[in-house]
């Protein structure tokens, strides 16, 4: 997932710097929902990964 946010990061950079402006907020928006979506995940598997192991 965090593959893809870098992707679609580097696609708005690109489509920002050609003045693609449809794209780049395309682009962008799917980036940010990716990286937030990944930081939430790894949030969540740092918490359940400390608790001791389920007996």
């Amino acid at each position: 997932m965090l593959r893809w946010s870098l992707v679609f990061l580097v696609l708005a950079l690109i489509a920002g710097a050609l003045g693609l402006g449809g794209v780049e907020a395309v682009s962008s928006q799917v980036a940010w929902i990716l990286f937030v979506a990944f930081l939430i995940l790894f949030i969540i598997s740092l918490v359940l990964g400390r608790r001791g192991p389920a007996v």
